[in-house]
Parts: structure tokens; C-alpha cells; sequence
């Protein structure tokens, strides 16, 4: 393989992890500011509406077979991990949450391990630091007076997020053998149908501002184009290297929460943290 595609690739695995991050970042701000099912819902309508330009430019012809059922399957995957997860930044903090929510890369793993693959040294001792770092950055600052810890905000959702994202994972997977691009129009169109109906049926007061659709596209905008950034990287270069400079979206939205929110947390969640973060890393490359 040509030095330059490596590069590219390469480059093209952090700018994954750049827009999943910023993504991330700008719907959980979103999340405490208005309904969580409203900012799934915007953010997924821009990504419908960019994705149905790119397959219209095309003007190829959707795939047979059953990749419609695997698309839709993702989209339930998808909403279940995107709501649980805004639901979880909007109540907690953003650097326990996001790591946390990274462990869904432990979900194809034990998928594949089904149907028959192997386990490597590398992922096993994955899962084992990305357990600990779980246990670890889910615990608030010990209660010296009654000798006990409470789980942090958010941790509970953030790991409902982490099971929802690593069956869209899976379900993703399946349907894009047939095609990427139609497999991601399918998703995104069964989840904006789910969320309206969910919308319309919850009634939450919006109080949508021009501001807030311009916020919310940006996050549908970013989320697709993250997702064709690794689609090509892995095309480019070794799928193990760019799934692992992809898996650190969480170190930005942490980051950003440092400096933009000034969130701080305990020694042992930030031990945690990274560790769930190292965890995810490992089994991404191994």
C-alpha cells in the first residue's frame, strides 16, 4: 500500500474522531437546553437530508436482499444509543459519560465471538481495562461520613448508550455489505419516522429557536460526515489503525468540556476514564 494512502487514511481516521467528538459535544450542550427526543430528532433530520443528496447524485438503484431489515434494525440501535446518551450528558458529567458510552465497542466483539471468532491477548486484556475503567469512572466521590460511593449522573444511561450503539454496530455492519451509502439513507429515514412519532406522541415543549436548528444541523452534518470519513479510512488504510484513531472521539468531547464547561472530575474518574478509554483502544486494534 502507497506511504501517501496511509497518511491519508490516517488523517481521515482523525477527522472520524474530530466530528463524532464535536458532534458529541454540541448535542449534549443541546440536550440540557431543550427535549432530548427533539435533538435527536434534528440532528438526525440533517443527516437524512444530506444523505439523500449524496445517494440522489449517485442514481444508483437501492440493493436487494434483507439489507433494508438490517438498516432498519440499526436505526432502533441507533435511537436507543443517541437518546440514552444526550440523555445522560444533558444530567452528567461529559467526561465520565463519553468514555463510558465508547465501551459499545465491546458489543460487535462479543457478537463475533458467536459466531465463531477468536479472541486475542489484546482485546481480552480490552475488556478487562475497559470493565474496570467502567466501575471506576461511574463512582462519585466517596461519602467519608457514610462510608459509601453513589454512582455518578449519567453513568446509567451512558451505559444503556454503549449497549444501543454496539447493536447499531452489528446491524450497520450487515447492511452496508450491500451498500454504505443506502444502508445509512435507510437508517436515518426509519429513525426520523420513530422519533416523529415519538415527538408527536410525548408532546414536550420545544421552544425551538433558529439558533438551535442551526446547532442541531451542524450535529447531524458532522455525525454523517464522520461516519463517510471512516467508511473511506478503512478503504485507505488498515482497518485496525483507523478504528483505533476513530474509537478516541470521546478524548474531544472531553476536552472541550474541560475547557468550554470547565468540568472537573474526581482523581478516580479521570483513572477511570482513561482507562475505559485505553480499554476501547485495545480492542479496536486487536
Amino acid at each position: 500500500m502507497p506511504a501517501c494512502w496511509a497518511v491519508f487514511a490516517i488523517a481521515l481516521g482523525l477527522a472520524a474522531s474530530l466530528s463524532w467528538g464535536v458532534a458529541d459535544f454540541l448535542g449534549g450542550i443541546q440536550s440540557r437546553r431543550m427535549p432530548v427526543v427533539a435533538v435527536v430528532l434534528g440532528s438526525q433530520l440533517a443527516g437524512l437530508a444530506l444523505g439523500a443528496v449524496v445517494v440522489a447524485v449517485r442514481g444508483s438503484a437501492p440493493p436487494g436482499g434483507d439489507f433494508v431489515l438490517y438498516a432498519a434494525a440499526s436505526s432502533v440501535g441507533g435511537i436507543v444509543g443517541l437518546t440514552a446518551f444526550y440523555k445522560a450528558l444533558s444530567i452528567g458529567a461529559m467526561g465520565v459519560v463519553a468514555p463510558l458510552s465508547s465501551t459499545a465497542a465491546v458489543i460487535p466483539l462479543v457478537v463475533g465471538l458467536a459466531s465463531g471468532d477468536s479472541l486475542t491477548a489484546l482485546q481480552a486484556s480490552g475488556i478487562a481495562l475497559a470493565i474496570a475503567g467502567v466501575v471506576l469512572a461511574s463512582r462519585e466521590a466517596s461519602d467519608e461520613a457514610k462510608g459509601s460511593a453513589a454512582v455518578a449522573k449519567g453513568a446509567g444511561f451512558a451505559l444503556i448508550s454503549a449497549l444501543g450503539f454496539g447493536f447499531f454496530f452489528v446491524a450497520i455492519d450487515r447492511a452496508s455489505d450491500a451498500d454504505v451509502l443506502w444502508a445509512v439513507c435507510v437508517n436515518r429515514t426509519v429513525s426520523v419516522l420513530l422519533l416523529s412519532a415519538a415527538l408527536v406522541v410525548t408532546r414536550p415543549a420545544v421552544g425551538l429557536k433558529l439558533t438551535d436548528m442551526r446547532v442541531l444541523a451542524l450535529v447531524g452534518v458532522l455525525d454523517i460526515a464522520a461516519n463517510g470519513f471512516f467508511a473511506v479510512a478503512s478503504t485507505k488504510g488498515l482497518v485496525s489503525i483507523v478504528a483505533v484513531l476513530a474509537s478516541l472521539y470521546p478524548i474531544v468531547t472531553v476536552v472541550l468540556a474541560r475547557v468550554v464547561l470547565h468540568e472537573r472530575l474526581h482523581a478516580i474518574q479521570r483513572i477511570g476514564a482513561a482507562a475505559a478509554l485505553a480499554g476501547v483502544a485495545l480492542i479496536s486494534v486487536g
